[in-house]
């Protein structure tokens, strides 16, 4: 058996991709599907190909609910607060700031929950990181 991908739906392709590029994932391959009406654009992080995330956009539209209940994508990071500061700089809410140095969350524009996991052991606490509170669902 072999981890292929994993797939979620997304309502607005642009607002979504930029979310993951924020995050550090690129587009590998995109599809149009003109009979089924819907586009699958495969992400994944640069050096690590094999691990996907699969975002699905229905042509027609549709109220996307329930991301809570898919659980979270989880990334491994290089350095936690580096990327929190860049995903704030793009505008995005950090969830769940990263105040022990080890974990952060954020959400993607259609309520996905994306787990960010410092490598290694955690980076000691540090402002603004150590102080800021959690913010909406994670």
């Amino acid at each position: 058996m072999k981890y292929l991908h994993t797939m979620v739906r997304v309502s607005d392709v642009e607002a979504s991709l930029a979310f993951y590029d924020a995050l550090g994932l690129k587009e590998i391959r995109r599809s149009d599907n003109e009979g089924g009406r819907f586009t699958l654009i495969f992400l994944a992080a640069p050096g690590d190909e094999q691990a996907q995330v699969e975002l699905t956009h229905n042509w027609d539209p549709e109220t996307l609910t329930g991301g809570r209940n898919f659980g979270h994508l989880a990334y491994l990071v290089d350095d936690i607060y580096a990327l929190c500061q860049r995903l704030m700089d793009a505008g995005i809410t950090i969830n769940r700031p990263p105040r022990d140095g080890r974990m952060a969350f954020v959400r993607s524009p259609d309520g996905i929950s994306v787990e960010l996991l410092q490598k290694g052991a955690a980076l000691p606490a540090t402002a603004p990181w150590a102080d800021m509170p959690n913010v909406g669902e994670w």
